[in-house]
């Protein structure tokens, strides 16, 4: 829609409402159908593809239901390849390790027992700062209690923190290379 005028901008059009009231319902019942037969994973955050999917599906419900010139088909069909193609994604990422290592990014220690990973915290980007708002988040009182801080493949911080008599599992960390995971 182009407006000639500033006051055209303000203007309610009954017919171009009607026309998104009803693209946003139709949209929003094919996304839970095409949700519900592909499964919970559609928005979960477990990679950062996953993240990237959810955001591109976002996208494209807020074209439908703002532009009346897309059609509500062609959004459908969109919904569908980009959950299609999630679906594939998943299941070559389950089946293939080469493809899960390649595809996907891989979890960073950035703190183990107490002591911030200066080099891991510059190879991720992240500022000194921005980890200790994470423990703070986190309710840590002192990093001594911490026992590991994880920049998740997703892009979240998990904070793992307890009391001194509480030992960390060593499976909560396979991610790290056995070499790694021995020395820290």
């Amino acid at each position: 829609m182009k407006f000639e005028n500033a006051s055209e901008w303000l203007l309610f059009d009954l017919s171009t409402a009607a026309i998104i009231a009803l693209s946003v319902m139709i949209i929003f019942s094919t996304l839970i159908v095409i949700t519900r037969i592909s499964g919970l994973r559609t928005f979960a955050k477990m990679t950062s593809f996953d993240f990237a999917t959810t955001i591109a599906i976002g996208s494209i419900l807020a074209t439908i239901s703002i532009d009346p010139k897309v059609s509500i088909t062609n959004g459908a069909v969109a919904l569908v390849s980009i959950i299609a193609f999630q679906v594939i994604f998943a299941l070559i990422q389950r089946k293939s390790e080469v493809f899960r290592k390649t595809a996907t990014n891989k979890p960073v220690l950035l703190m183990t027992n107490g002591k911030i990973l200066e080099d891991n915290l510059a190879n991720t980007n992240l500022h000194r700062s921005e980890l200790i708002a994470k423990l703070r988040e986190a309710n840590v009182l002192k990093f001594e209690d911490v026992k590991a801080v994880v920049l998740e493949s997703t892009g979240d911080v998990s904070v793992l923190h307890g009391s001194k008599d509480v030992t960390l599992e060593s499976r909560l960390l396979d991610f790290l290379e056995p070499s790694k995971s021995k020395k820290e």
